[in-house]
Order: structure tokens, then C-alpha cells, then sequence
């Protein structure tokens, strides 16, 4: 899945095919190798065609956009982490049952959002990115290639320079294998706007009948957009890529015996259709604790709460600014990350576990939290810890204890995962 971009105290909503949980192992940045993804399909694939896949990505780089563009896997990658120049933005992925030959990146127009509405927005990405890089897939990969389409996800600014406001929109475009290769050289709108209309189009989460040429969209009731989606089994719709999974121990073991692995809520593979209903669902009740309770959590007022798709699971993001001080060179990540847990996040769980959305189908809850590092105005690092719903509330509610709560969840310290023993490093 997709998702979209997140700065340390800024946000947009994340990536529709995948997210930054855990970062690859590589020590040098080229293209997703097959040792990364985890799911046997996916993997296969990018085997496959892995020489072609980094020919594609050679032409990109080396090809001339209207604009600035890169390639970047990570679009939701907090600047200053090493994800954020991970340039490795073109791999096998599932969306909605489908293998696609995901490609993302960041375009760089200076886009005004009171000059163009967001239909021209898209449709100018769509031109300056999207149909370049399509011409360059069909000369690159085979038309028989494995998969059933090719997603674009591209992150651009739409700003508005009169309130000093700078938003982010990602528009992302899936189109099948076959309309791909069939209309990768044409040359007239009619055309590209036939292909659009069969194609699902999304910015920022939401679908869009983008309108080449127009200032608003067509009619989304309007467009008759064939079922395209090829099934995948079932057993194998599994996140493709290690980057995109959030892995629980089976077991974990507490004071009381051994702690089983929380049950996902969702009844399968999370699709990112899922997260965009919860956040439809509980926009109110979002904004309610924002607005009533958002200090007493301190919570960041420009990273609002929001549902994201993490492998195949759906999960809650909120972000925190920590009060407790730390100054780097006197302590270590593991420190900061206990006490970031025993003294600042595990006193805030209990009164913010009864305000957030009950038995909402999510998975997990991922609470990102904010430290300042001494004096410098930009020295801060960023604390996830991400933790399956059933066991926070056995947390909040007495019957497993911190480190069990740990235990059974992922803790990353600027995107890298670490393993903490609270007891050790007090």
C-alpha cells in the first residue's frame, strides 16, 4: 500500500503502499533489493526483474522534468533520517489484490492553491511526471511483465504564499499493465483522458475523476471504470517489503507467563480504502480530541491524528511533543526512549486510550513522540513506539506491565528499531 509525507513536526497523509516502520539493512542506496521484501510473490518478481528495474530507475534520474523530481521511497521520512535519502522509489508491491510496479517520488512545481484548484494541480503532475516516466516503464520493462499495473505516487507542494502556508498533496495513479503499455507513447489528451477514466486516481486519499485541461474534475458517479483488479491468493497477500511490516513477537514473556500475541482486528490485509473510511468515520471525534484535550496530550498541532496503513495493518498515528528535557551528549537513545515511555507516553495512555475511536477495526497505535535535544532550535529526534491495540489496553488497564507492553511492540528512534530493557538503562 501507499502511503504519504510526515515531517518531524509537520504532516500530510503517508504512502498508500507502504511506510517507514522498519528500514532496510543496506548500507548504500541503489534499488530494492530482493533480499528486502519478505513475501514470496514480491520477491520473485523483483528478482526477475531487478536489471530492468534499475535501468528504470538510471533513466529517471538521468531524465529532465518540468520541474525538480527524484525518486524517494520513504515520502512520509522525517528530515535528517537516513530513510529521507533512500532513493530506491521503484518496487513490487500489493494494492487493493493486485501486484503493481509501485514508482514514487518528490515533484517540486510552485504550485499557488488560490491560483489552481486541485483538479489542475493533479492534472499538471500528471503531465509533468506521470506521462514522462510512463514512456520510460514501457521502454524499460517488458509488456508481458508480472504484475497487473503501474502505480504512480508523487508529493508536491500546494501552497498558498498569501497566509505563508505550504500544504502537500500526493496524487497517485494506478493504471493496468495493459493501458500502460497500449497508451505509454500516445499524444493527445483524448487519449490520456480515456486512460484516466479507466484508471483509479486519488489525491491525498481521496479519489478524484481528474479532468485533464479543466478546473474541476468529471463526475466520479459518472465514469464507468471496468473491475480491473486481478485476485491474488489470499496466502500470499502478505506485506511485500520488510520496510512496510510491523512484526509482534509470538510470544512475550511477563512475571505471569508468556503473553500471546494480539489478534490483528482487521478481518484481513489492510487496504488503504480502510484507513481513509476510519478517518472519514472519526474525523469528529479526531478533531474533538485535538481541540479539547490536544495540550493536556501534547499532541503536535500541525501532525494531526490519522488512520495509515502499515503493511497489512491499519493503525492509529498520533504525535507528541515530549516535555521532559534530554540533552544529547549525556545520554543515550536507550535512556531517552525508557524515560520517554515510563515518564512521559505511559502517563498519558490511560486518560487518552478512553477519548480515542473503540473497537474502530484498527490494529495498532502508533505514538510518535517529539524530543527536543538540548538548546539548538532544530535538534530533535523522534521516538515511534507502535503498539498492537489489545495490548495497550491490557497495559491501561493493570493486566500486563510496562516492559510486557514493550515487549510486544516496536520501538524506533528516528526510524531505526531498537530493543529496550526499561530496567537496564535507569
Amino acid at each position: 500500500m501507499m502511503k504519504c509525507t510526515r515531517g518531524i513536526l509537520s504532516a500530510a497523509p503517508r504512502l498508500l503502499m507502504g511506510s517507514m516502520l522498519l528500514l532496510p539493512l543496506a548500507t548504500s542506496f541503489g534499488q530494492v533489493s530482493p533480499d528486502e521484501i519478505l513475501n514470496p510473490r514480491l520477491k520473485a518478481d523483483e528478482e526477475q526483474y531487478f536489471p530492468q528495474l534499475k535501468g528504470l530507475q538510471q533513466s529517471i534520474t538521468a531524465a529532465k522534468f518540468a520541474f525538480p523530481f527524484k525518486l524517494a521511497r520513504y515520502l512520509n521520512a522525517k528530515p535528517g533520517q537516513r530513510a529521507a535519502l533512500d532513493s530506491d522509489g521503484i518496487e513490487f508491491v500489493y494494492f487493493h489484490n493486485r501486484v503493481v510496479v509501485k514508482i514514487s517520488g518528490i515533484y517540486k512545481p510552485a504550485f499557488n492553491s488560490r491560483v489552481l484548484t486541485k483538479n489542475e494541480r493533479a492534472g499538471r503532475t500528471f503531465r509533468g511526471v506521470i506521462l514522462p516516466v510512463l514512456k520510460l516503464v514501457a521502454q524499460q520493462l517488458p509488456q508481458s511483465a508480472d504484475c497487473d499495473g503501474i502505480g504512480f505516487e508523487i508529493i508536491y507542494n500546494a501552497g498558498d504564499p498569501e497566509k505563508e502556508y505550504e500544504g502537500k498533496e500526493v496524487l497517485t495513479v494506478i493504471i493496468s499493465r495493459d493501458d500502460a503499455f497500449k497508451n505509454a507513447n500516445a499524444t493527445g489528451d483524448q487519449e490520456w483522458q480515456a486512460l484516466l477514466n479507466r484508471s483509479e486516481v486519488f489525491v491525498n486519499g481521496k479519489d478524484l475523476a481528474l479532468a485533464l485541461g479543466q478546473r474541476d474534475p468529471l463526475n466520479l458517479q459518472a465514469l464507468e471504470r471496468p473491475v480491473t483488479r486481478q485476485a491474488v491468493d489470499e496466502s500470499s497477500s502478505l506485506s511485500g517489503n520488510m520496510a512496510h511490516v510491523v512484526t509482534v513477537s509470538e510470544t512475550a514473556v511477563s512475571p505471569t507467563g508468556p503473553i500471546a500475541q494480539s489478534t490483528p482486528v482487521s478481518s484481513g490485509p489492510a487496504t488503504f480504502a480502510d484507513a481513509m473510511r476510519l478517518q472519514r468515520q472519526f474525523q469528529t471525534q479526531l478533531n474533538a480530541i485535538v481541540k479539547e484535550d490536544g495540550a493536556k496530550f501534547h499532541l503536535v498541532e500541525s501532525a494531526a491524528p490519522s488512520f495509515e496503513v502499515d503493511g497489512d495493518r491499519t493503525l492509529l498515528h498520533l504525535t507528541m511533543r515530549n516535555t521532559l528535557p534530554f540533552e544529547r551528549s549525556t545520554t543515550s537513545i536507550y535512556k531517552r526512549a525508557a524515560q520517554s515511555f515510563d515518564l512521559f507516553l505511559a502517563r498519558q495512555l490511560r486518560d487518552l486510550s478512553r477519548d480515542l475511536p473503540a473497537n474502530a477495526g484498527y490494529d495498532a497505535l502508533e505514538f510518535s513522540v517529539v524530543n527536543r535535544l538540548g538548546t539548538e532550535k532544530n535538534d530533535f529526534e523522534t521516538i515511534d513506539f507502535i503498539c498492537p491495540v489489545n495490548s495497550m489496553h491490557s497495559f491501561v488497564e493493570n493486566r500486563i506491565a510496562s516492559q510486557d507492553l514493550i515487549n510486544q511492540s516496536i520501538v524506533l528512534v528516528d526510524g531505526a528499531r531498537i530493543a529496550l530493557n526499561l530496567q537496564l538503562v535507569e
